[in-house]
């Protein structure tokens, strides 16, 4: 469907500069915690987005919305392409994040109201696949190019404008699904909100949200200084696939839940998180690229299953009337996860050094995604959902 393509493009530009960080660290001469800061921007602009205007779609329509999204997402790509300090970095990740918080809620809605009659499954594993996959596209394409063309910082971002450019023309192409358009005024911030009856589904949910996002950050973040400096491997194309991996196995795992089912999927995700983590413990602890590679496609597994089952779970708990905001306030904590423990990782590897860093990571994610598996063995989810 080209409304999937057209996700897919936007979502691809996020993870865009993964494996290019340590030429921008070669070039501007900053640290891993400057990296980290710079790669948690972007959540901060999804936050922002989800929270102030996440309704948007809505009541201006998914279209004009959905092109906002590809504006901030080419205004990304010309601070990547015109780089000459840190503060450009630091621009185009806040605008990759606006870019992401306007297309990640209207773009899933707008492919399944595009899809045909009866194909309301085909559009499911569109939007998921558009969205992980793209997300796994991005660096997979910017270390490609890297590694194999001329202009590594420049030639990544050239080619994601041009993509940028044919997907707007595309989305002025296709019709408008929301027939009853409001004014602007009448999109207000959604405010983060949490019923009595959803407390019980929603810890356990969150944590693992949590979890997953917060190990797709360090692997997208922090992978390529690790590959480089503990395990010598320098090619920019590695490192993009083994970050795209953990997408791809992400999109994987959400598409099992509907084989799994929902009751299942949540305690075999955090499983998934834990044993993906203790994997990456081994490589960071032995210096093994196997052990990485295994890490990105078990954990990446089990964020999916994990995050795709706390995703219905809240949802089915949650009271029609109510459930918009609860679902904002689980992805508001599950982007939060991409920021603050990455952060953490960057402060800490000063001191103890990236591995360091990164074991004493693996051991606070472990011990709250083990807390939320025990809990969900003594109080599943019910099975309605």
């Amino acid at each position: 469907m080209l409304s999937g393509a057209v996700f897919a493009v936007c979502m691809a530009g996020t993870t865009l500069p993964t494996p290019l960080y340590g030429l921008y660290q070669e070039k501007f001469g900053f640290s891993e915690l400057t990296v980290t800061i710079v790669y948690a921007v972007y959540a901060f602009g999804v936050i922002g987005v989800l929270l102030l205007a996440g309704n948007a779609s809505d009541a201006l329509g998914r279209r004009p919305v959905l092109l906002w999204g590809l504006g901030f997402a080419a205004a990304s790509a010309v601070c990547f392409l015109c780089a000459e300090g840190l503060g450009w970095l630091y621009a185009g990740r806040l605008l990759s994040g606006l870019s992401a918080g306007l297309f990640t809620g209207a773009a899933t809605a707008y492919v399944m109201e595009l899809a045909p009659y009866g194909g309301a499954s085909r559009a499911t594993f569109v939007a998921t696949a558009a969205n992980m996959g793209g997300l796994g596209c991005g660096p997979l394409l910017a270390g490609a190019l890297a590694q194999y063309a001329a202009w590594p910082l420049h030639l990544p971002f050239a080619v994601h404008l041009a993509l940028v450019a044919c997907s707007a023309a595309v989305l002025l192409r296709l019709s408008e699904t929301v027939r009853e358009r409001r004014p602007l005024s009448t999109v207000r911030p959604q405010r983060p909100g949490l019923p009595a009856e959803v407390r019980a589904v929603f810890g356990p949910a969150a944590t693992a949200s949590f979890v997953g996002f917060a190990l797709f950050g360090v692997f997208t973040s922090v992978s390529p200084a690790f590959l480089a400096q503990s395990l010598n491997v320098h090619n920019h194309a590695v490192g993009g696939l083994i970050v795209a991996l953990a997408f791809f196995s992400s999109t994987a795992g959400q598409l099992a839940v509907g084989r799994v089912g929902v009751r299942r999927s949540l305690p075999l995700g955090c499983a998934g998180l834990f044993v993906g983590l203790a994997l990456l413990a081994g490589a960071l602890w032995w210096n093994l690229l196997p052990l990485v590679v295994l890490s990105a496609v078990v954990g990446g597994t089990g964020q999916g299953l994990a995050f795709r089952g706390a995703l219905s779970a809240v949802a089915e708990a949650s009271p029609e009337d109510r459930r918009a905001a609860v679902i904002s306030t689980l992805f508001v904590v599950a982007y939060a996860g991409i920021s603050v423990p990455v952060i953490g990782v960057g402060v800490l590897t000063g001191p103890i050094g990236l591995e360091g860093a990164g074991l004493v990571f693996i051991a606070c994610m472990a011990v709250l995604v083990s807390i939320a598996a025990l809990y969900l063995l003594r109080r599943p989810v019910p099975a309605r959902t």
